[in-house]
């Protein structure tokens, strides 16, 4: 079954309309087939409304993980017959257990459709090649994205992670001008072409657009700024997805830095107060945690489920684009938040204050050595090449760190190049009490 093309596009009334006509067919579907939500909802049957959601309890990924070791492999809220699986990925295990995800056929054909729109919304068009560099070993960010990829017409070069040498030699070869990666690859890049390419600046590469995904960062100003300076790309939020959910439903386009929710006919979101899960209306200048609902989902459907992402509404109005589904920015990940003396923070904001130093290359770690509480942030920042670590700067990243965030900090600096750069995530917070 195929979706509407304009979906992204339509007016609220038709958009809910057509939430509503597929939700009629989905609760049937959870209610007849899913185990996991009878069982959450000791029985009783989901509402027939979605304005009457927030009756049902939430789910989260600690049940998930529970059920899916209490009947593996995909967990007793697999709602389709076991021969329907047609594609079997699995999550990166970053904040946890890695977690089977089942797909069917329309599950797939489903998730590269509206994924499409994310990397269209982006920029990617026929014509354009794209060498996607994402981990293709069953996680969802490689084969999932790179049909994502190919649902704009453009050609798309399915090169992974691993061998940077090898995709500079082929970005050059083939006349590649778009990248889809993590925002913290170009580093990566960056470094052998100085090691390797001495004579190459990364603009040289002819690398005109950027689909970046799978990391926070890109909120940042500096960091666009930086990476349309040295490359001559432009970077865009093109990838923004839960993995448990969908691969991809949110992304930015050319007039606006802010992610489009774009996946509305598919999936309902919700926003509800983390603290209290109560819910929250979807408003401009809200903040809350997504809560997410399948809308067509044939083999692991989820009903408002939490997604652990702090996000914040920016804006609800059509954009100039003519996308009408709300636009949000992602604060960042509720078990990334760190509360130093009552203070909420979270790595997007730290690195917003880290990169407006010269002296240092951007990268940086929070690191947790006891459990909370925590009466100062233990920030280790990375100097730039050519800079010489100081008392003075030190205390000067600190006091910007009050300034900004309100939060006492102890920065250490540490050498240039001693923090380790990744082709895939990098995680910000580490905590090494756990």
């Amino acid at each position: 079954m195929t979706l509407r093309p304009d979906a992204e596009r339509l007016p609220p009334g038709t958009l809910s309309a057509l939430q509503q006509a597929a939700w009629s067919h989905q609760r049937q579907h959870v209610a007849a087939h899913s185990a996991f939500y009878r069982t959450l909802w000791n029985g009783r049957p989901p509402p027939e409304s979605l304005r009457d959601l927030p009756q049902l309890p939430l789910s989260d990924k600690s049940q998930l993980r529970a059920s899916q070791a209490a009947h593996p492999p995909f967990g007793d809220y697999l709602a389709a017959p076991r021969e329907s699986v047609n594609r079997l990925h699995r999550t990166s295990g970053t904040t946890g257990q890695a977690m089977n995800l089942a797909l069917s056929a329309e599950d797939c054909a489903i998730t590269a459709e509206v994924g499409g729109r994310c990397h269209r919304a982006a920029g990617l068009r026929p014509g354009d090649t794209v060498v996607h560099c994402l981990n293709y070993q069953m996680w969802m960010g490689g084969v999932t994205d790179h049909l994502t990829l190919e649902q704009t017409g453009a050609t798309v070069v399915p090169f992974g992670v691993g061998g940077t040498e090898l995709l500079i030699r082929t970005i050059r070869e083939i006349g590649i001008d778009a990248i889809s990666c993590t925002p913290s690859y170009p580093a990566v890049i960056e470094r052998v072409l100085a090691e390797r390419f001495p004579t190459l600046r990364p603009r040289d590469l002819g690398l005109r657009l950027g689909l970046f995904g799978g990391e926070p960062g890109l909120d940042d100003p500096k960091l666009r700024a930086r990476l349309h300076e040295t490359w001559g790309m432009e970077p865009r939020n093109a990838n923004y997805g839960v993995s448990d959910v969908f691969s991809n439903f949110a992304a930015q386009c050319e007039h606006d830095t802010r992610l489009h929710f774009v996946g509305g006919d598919v999936l309902y979101p919700e926003l509800v107060d983390p603290d209290t899960t109560a819910p929250l209306p979807i408003d401009a200048g809200r903040e809350g945690e997504l809560v997410l609902t399948h809308l067509r989902r044939d083999c692991q459907p989820l009903v408002r489920f939490r997604t652990g992402d702090i996000v914040a509404v920016d804006a609800t109005e059509p954009c100039a684009c003519g996308r009408t589904g709300m636009r949000f920015r992602v604060v960042g990940r509720s078990d990334d938040m760190v509360v130093v003396r009552g203070l909420n923070l979270f790595p997007t904001m730290v690195a917003a204050v880290v990169s407006g130093f010269t002296e240092l290359s951007g990268d940086y770690r929070i690191v947790l050595d006891h459990p909370p509480p925590y009466d100062r942030l233990p920030l280790r920042v990375e100097l730039a090449p050519g800079t010489v670590p100081s008392a003075e700067l030190a205390g000067a990243v600190a006091s910007a760190i009050k300034a900004r965030l309100g939060a006492t900090a102890h920065v250490e600096l540490l050498p240039a190049g001693s923090l380790p750069l990744t082709e895939g995530k990098t995680r910000r917070v580490i905590r090494s009490h756990r």
